[in-house]
């Protein structure tokens, strides 16, 4: 089979680096397209992906429906020359449009309940919408619902294993508390309109959590000079090593939040959007803090750093979650090898994804 996916976001790498290493040991090939952002590229080059660049997105509403144009048409090019059997892709409206041009089935992935342009622009040209079974609001009839997260295709302990050498190249000893911070650059278009914490507030957490942590801090776009000190300076793929070993989490992008909460790190989500999964992860298994506003975001941070964010409850929440979820790679790769049997089987029997734990 030959599978032409999509990437526009550093995230999408891993979730489906795992299923392309199983599918070419089962002699399938794969065709990459990929959005220049943030460390994309880098991370596909560091696990040896070949891909094609589409490009980097745009800001401006006018900017993004010309991009639109521009990227379907390098897709329309590619897959004229791989011959695809299949797309699949992250919520990508360009590999579902392209898909539709060439008549082969589009396959997609989508946690994300606040995406509604993004929706709008792929769910017409898709054939199956596969979402996390926490998805808060359906909005098509496409949609099929399996039983874990998307962050498990990356961090399920069958694949990953937490480096301890990683916090040690940043001088610190085991044991030693340290807290990352994650910022985002709010330029996606379910951003608009939304907030998460504020210039003050930023400020407010690292002279706080200095005192009783080390603070290191991510960001999508460029750090105020007072900041630079505490700028996480490490390979993208050894960030994950780096959750694992945390004492808290605190940021305003979900997926960070739902990694740490698989990788059992408490963590605080700041961001005026409700996902489904980090709101699972709230109510179910004590991993996650929602906040919707930064108003009591320091004084919340403060409270678990200093009683031991990591405790018994956190590790029995945390092996809860592992327990109840699936391992989605495995359950991916007998979805598109079965493809489309495997779409009757699992609205017939919605428990046969139960063998993927």
């Amino acid at each position: 089979m030959k599978i032409l996916i999509d990437l526009g976001h550093p995230a999408h790498v891993h979730y489906f680096r795992n299923f392309v290493r199983i599918m070419q040991e089962k002699g399938h090939h794969f065709l990459f397209t990929a959005r220049d952002k943030e460390v994309l590229h880098q991370l596909l080059e560091r696990y040896g992906i070949p891909y094609v660049n589409r490009g980097k997105g745009r800001s401006s509403m006018s900017g993004k429906a010309a991009y639109i144009l521009y990227a379907d048409a390098i897709l329309l090019r590619e897959a004229l020359r791989f011959k695809p059997d299949l797309f699949l892709s992250f919520a990508s409206p360009y590999a579902a449009h392209v898909s539709r041009l060439v008549r082969k089935p589009h396959i997609t992935f989508d946690d994300t309940e606040h995406a509604r342009l993004a929706h709008r622009l792929y769910e017409p040209f898709t054939d199956v919408i596969l979402s996390p079974d926490c998805f808060l609001h359906p909005f098509s009839r496409k949609q099929l619902f399996f039983r874990s997260y998307m962050e498990m295709c990356h961090l399920h302990p069958s694949y990953f294993r937490p480096d301890a050498s990683v916090p040690e190249q940043l001088s610190l000893k085991a044991g030693d508390p340290y807290v990352i911070l994650r910022f985002v650059s709010w330029q996606a278009s379910h951003d608009i309109g939304q907030s998460g914490l504020s210039a003050e507030t930023r400020k407010r957490l690292v002279h706080e959590l200095s005192r009783h942590a080390r603070v290191f801090i991510s960001s999508e776009g460029a750090l105020p000079a007072e900041f630079e000190p505490y700028k996480l300076n490490i390979q993208p793929q050894q960030l994950h090593h780096l959750l694992a070993f945390a004492s808290l989490y605190i940021g305003e992008g979900s997926t960070t939040a739902s990694e740490c909460s698989v990788l059992g790190t408490p963590n605080i989500y700041v961001n005026s959007l409700v996902v489904g999964y980090c709101r699972e992860q709230e109510e179910k298994y004590g991993l996650c803090q929602h906040f919707t506003t930064d108003r009591g975001v320091v004084e919340k941070a403060l409270e678990l750093l200093t009683a031991g964010a990591k405790n018994e409850a956190s590790a029995e929440g945390h092996r809860r979650l592992l327990a109840d979820k699936i391992d989605p790679t495995t359950f991916m790769v007998w979805f598109v090898e079965n493809y489309p049997s495997s779409v009757t089987i699992l609205k017939d029997n919605p428990d046969f994804q139960l063998r993927f734990r």
